[in-house]
């Protein structure tokens, strides 16, 4: 039987896992590993985030880990100013480290949870967030953050997700649990597949993503579009729409 919401780890215990895995996550090829089309679904977050939103001058990272998402957008826009939050004070001083590398643009870190952090509203033209959502809980919790993450996204900015999706159907849920299954073993055997399945029952309480595309449309982002989808992984995202084009 799946871990039960109640019985997840706390928030405490992902921080310190993530605190021990800063030089994976600092690598594309080791620290998405367990994430189907990890690269592309990056690459159309980023494509998507430029082409959709007009001007790009501040920046959310949400889960920032080393920095990633953020690095790859700014191989075409710079430079940004660049909020990043993120659990794990290691984590975020990497990713300061290697963004600092890359940008002239001011960056500034929050180690904190994003339904608690203190974030200027309406102040940023493009919000990622990269596998990080799907440790919400209960559906308040769901709601809350969407709800936030609007607030905090610019007129005319943009929102874009990856990450790890469920399933409305238990038949199509088991159809693409297998064929997850079928990709860590390729990936790294069965040992590596048993593993990530564990912390991913541990920690993990996705949404499908039907789920997430009418939450975003309930707090108010105006277009929302899939960019891709693979299985249990998942890349869309939703624009702000000005007031002047409602």
């Amino acid at each position: 039987m799946p871990t039960p919401l109640h019985e997840k780890s706390s928030v405490a215990a992902i921080r310190d896992r993530f605190d021990q895995d800063v030089d994976r996550f600092s690598d594309l090829e080791t620290g998405q590993t367990a994430t189907i089309d990890a690269p592309l679904a990056m690459e159309l977050v980023t494509r998507a985030a430029i082409q959709s939103t007009p001007r790009i001058r501040r920046t959310l990272d949400v889960g920032c880990g080393a920095g990633n998402s953020t690095l790859c957008l700014l191989q075409h826009v710079n430079p940004i100013d660049c909020d990043l939050v993120d659990l794990s004070m290691p984590m975020l001083q990497k990713a300061r480290e290697r963004i600092a590398h890359a940008n002239t643009g001011v960056i500034r870190i929050f180690q904190d949870d994003i339904r608690d952090a203190t974030l200027p509203e309406q102040a940023y033209d493009v919000i990622v967030a990269a596998a990080v959502l799907h440790h919400l809980r209960d559906e308040e919790d769901w709601k809350a953050v969407f709800r936030k993450l609007y607030g905090l996204t610019a007129p005319g900015g943009s929102l874009w997700i990856t990450d790890l999706v469920s399933h409305e159907n238990a038949a199509i849920q088991s159809l693409m649990w297998d064929r997850y299954g079928a990709y860590l073993s390729h990936a790294g055997g069965r040992d590596y597949r048993d593993n990530v399945f564990r912390y991913i029952d541990r920690e993990d309480s996705p949404r499908p993503l039907t789920y997430q595309l009418d939450l975003l449309r309930h707090v108010g982002f105006y277009q929302v579009d899939i960019l891709h989808k693979n299985s249990c992984f998942a890349a869309f995202g939703a624009v702000k729409t000005k007031m002047a084009d409602r």
